[in-house]
């Protein structure tokens, strides 16, 4: 039975969601304020995470940067009334996976939630971009079928770029979808991805580059043409 931490002051809603999340077989723990949730502490005993945004005593992106700078990496769903498109960047840059506006229907969320949960094949789970292979359960990084060693960010950082190959990425964005947590810094980032680049080069990858965007951040290119 997959575990909810359900974020959300109003009563009323609170209680009605809480009732028909349980009804389809997740078990909940609703909380009512960022001072409640921080007393849970070990938020990586949940499976997923449900957060309202306006509360009493702040915001519940104060819970979403929460658990990623604990690198707690479960399923993160804001609920808004807003949807403009700052909410969803900053929401987004927080490390949320996906947002709903209120207000929703109860299939919407589900569909959602099932959609958050769904766990991939860990043996055969793989993301690919040209001649680079990620294969995720084992956090294996290759080059046609050269394994090429990386540290924990390094991959992490990779792994951003990879899957979002051809766009580009700030190093905010960079931050907070690797999970790398606020104590991180820009010229962090840099000096991982500097290394990445070193590693490809002394690895003879010549078709795929990590460009830098001036101003912007990151985007990983194919030159082939």
């Amino acid at each position: 039975m997959n575990h909810i931490l359900y974020l959300e002051d109003d009563p009323i809603l609170g209680e009605s969601l809480k009732l028909n999340m349980e009804l389809e077989g997740y078990q909940v723990t609703w909380v009512k304020s960022l001072k409640q949730t921080r007393e849970l502490a070990k938020y990586e005993a949940y499976d997923i995470a449900i957060l309202d945004l306006g509360l009493p005593d702040g915001s519940g992106l104060n819970i979403c940067k929460d658990i990623r700078k604990k690198e707690v990496h479960i399923p993160i769903i804001i609920l808004t009334a807003q949807l403009d498109e700052e909410v969803v960047v900053e929401s987004l840059n927080a490390g949320a996976n996906d947002y709903v506006k209120k207000p929703f229907s109860n299939k919407e969320l589900f569909a959602r939630i099932r959609v958050s949960l769904r766990k991939p094949n860990q043996e055969n789970e793989k993301i690919k971009f040209k001649d680079i292979t990620l294969i995720l359960n084992q956090r294996k990084f290759m080059y046609k079928n050269k394994e090429i060693t990386l540290n924990r960010r390094e991959y992490d950082l990779l792994k951003v770029l990879v899957e979002k190959a051809e766009t580009v990425v700030t190093r905010e964005q960079m931050i907070s979808f690797a999970g790398l947590g606020e104590d991180v810094i820009d010229r962090t980032v840099d000096s991982h991805l500097s290394h990445i680049r070193s590693k490809l080069r002394k690895e003879g990858v010549e078709n795929i580059q990590i460009k830098s965007e001036y101003g912007l951040g990151y985007r990983m290119v194919s030159l082939e043409k």
